[in-house]
């Protein structure tokens, strides 16, 4: 019986050893293959295309708005915390085509765009209006409205910044029933 279990003991010990070659021959194999992909990368100097890619078309100039703002940031200084502050941010359109502004989103619930719902014609005036509502809110603060648009690049962004000083700990308005 102890001669049976040392055969099998052998048996296994040396199908492990089987086993084990086999598998380092097979990642050596594996890691020739990508050796070898390398090195063709290398010597033909060129990029490839993963397999999932698009094709991609350069945009034709003629169906493009373009925007030009005199300023793309506001600075509103420094206020009390509770104030609103509203910056109106115009812009001309300098492309070929009527730009359009199909959606424009804040970086925070604290911050409120609107702006030019009809296309802009080139060579007209449109508007992007940013309320910053510094309500809990106190410091350094830069909301910031991302606008997508038929432009290149297709997205652009506004920000105001200013310092908002926090209110008062004893100007806070009472929590619970008042005693009198």
């Amino acid at each position: 019986m102890k001669i049976n279990v040392m055969k099998m003991a052998v048996f296994s010990v040396m199908l492990a050893l089987v086993t084990s070659c086999d598998q380092k021959s097979d990642q050596d194999s594996k890691i020739q293959a990508l050796e070898d992909k390398i090195a063709q990368l290398e010597n033909n100097n060129s990029v490839a295309t993963p397999v999932n890619v698009q094709a991609a078309q350069s945009a034709d100039p003629s169906t493009l708005g373009s925007f030009e703002f005199a300023a793309t940031e506001y600075d509103f200084g420094t206020i009390k915390e509770g104030e609103v502050i509203e910056h109106l941010f115009k812009f001309t359109n300098n492309g070929q085509a009527p730009l359009v502004i199909s959606n424009i989103t804040a970086s925070c619930g604290c911050t409120s765009p609107d702006w030019t719902k009809s296309p802009v014609k080139p060579g007209e005036e449109g508007f992007v209006k940013v309320v910053f509502n510094s309500a809990a809110k106190s410091g350094a603060q830069a909301p910031t409205v991302s606008i997508q648009a038929n432009t290149n690049p297709n997205v652009s962004r506004l920000q105001m910044r200013g310092t908002v000083t926090p209110k008062a700990a004893g100007a806070a308005a009472p929590v619970g029933p008042i005693k009198r």
